[in-house]
């Protein structure tokens, strides 16, 4: 006798099932009753490691750029103030004891392939930071916008990256000390 309802295609024998839900709700059914095992499969089904990571990546990308905007809204000094508080909101991520790297780069690195959902939502929110500083260099008139807003996102990624890797919190420092200095000779 299987326990699983009839025509569901599946030969799992009752000893190859749980006996327990899987969200500690208590015992599972031990004979197929009206709903039968085939209304319970869905709760051993997880979406694949791929999509949960890119949900994360989702959530944080919307965490951050709220926190960020938060930030930029009361910088002083205009586009101006507000590219160089993008540095200063790094600065103080780096030195908190919540930095452990970037999430966007480790999962980018973790799977490479264009079509990957991590790599996808990673690269959707690095574009969206260099998003924001082109637009707050095309509000500043500078004549190539889009270049300096790359070279900015360069500084910024570098600094992301050193501040992990060297542990060194500074990085973010200098890479905004950088910022001011292409900012005035744009």
């Amino acid at each position: 006798d299987s326990l699983l309802s009839e025509g569901s295609g599946d030969q799992q024998e009752s000893s190859d099932l749980p006996s327990e839900h899987p969200r500690g709700r208590g015992p599972l059914p031990t004979e197929a009753g009206a709903a039968g095992w085939r209304s319970l499969r869905p709760l051993f089904q997880q979406p694949p490691k791929e999509e949960l990571i890119a949900a994360v990546l989702e959530r944080l990308a919307g965490e951050i750029t709220s926190s960020l905007a938060a930030r930029l809204a009361t910088a002083t000094g205009g586009s101006h103030g507000r590219i160089l508080a993008v540095f200063d909101w790094l600065a103080d991520w780096v030195c908190s004891p919540a930095f452990h790297g970037c999430l966007f780069i480790k999962a980018a690195s973790e799977y490479p392939e264009p079509g990957e959902r991590p790599r996808q939502a990673a690269e959707v929110f690095k574009a969206g930071c260099r998003e924001l500083l082109e637009g707050q260099c095309r509000e500043l008139g500078f004549a190539e916008p889009q270049r300096l807003a790359r070279q900015l996102h360069l500084l910024l990624e570098g600094a992301l990256v050193l501040s992990f890797l060297e542990r060194d919190p500074q990085a973010a420092t200098h890479a905004r000390d950088a910022a001011a200095v292409l900012l005035a000779a744009a």
